[in-house]
């Protein structure tokens, strides 16, 4: 995909949408209820309550419950939801210089996914970094 302006919101949904697509189909099965949404920042009250102040500092986020602490007895499960930030993730990408943006895309992509399955920050680095 190649832009003439800064690639949109939907345009990065396209990008995330071909970069689940790849994934193997029974990763996919596992997360198959995670609502993706692209947006330009998250919200201040997301930042106030993750801590963090400077909005492209935050590329991604898992907002849910994670396979590892879902039960039966959970009275209503919430649906999790993958948000992609557009600004941080563009801020980064012209930062680098070095990477393609549907490769980082889908990199901040497989790192939300991965709080899905459990995995924390610190694991997520080191299962990218291994790549």
């Amino acid at each position: 995909m190649t832009f003439a302006a800064a690639p949109s919101l939907d345009d990065v949904e396209a990008l995330a949408r071909r970069a689940w697509e790849a994934m193997p189909p029974e990763f996919r099965a596992l997360a198959s209820n995670i609502v993706f949404r692209v947006e330009d920042f998250a919200d201040a009250e997301t930042l106030l309550e993750l801590g963090v102040e400077d909005p492209f500092e935050l590329s991604g986020l898992y907002q849910g419950v994670d396979l590892t602490r879902q039960s039966v007895a959970d009275p209503q499960p919430s649906t999790p939801i993958v948000f992609l930030y557009r600004r941080a993730i563009l801020d980064e990408w012209i930062e680098r210089g070095d990477i393609a943006l549907a490769d980082l895309i889908a990199h901040v992509l497989v790192h939300e996914v991965g709080h899905h399955f459990g995995f924390s920050d610190e694991q997520m680095d080191e299962i990218l970094a291994r790549d």
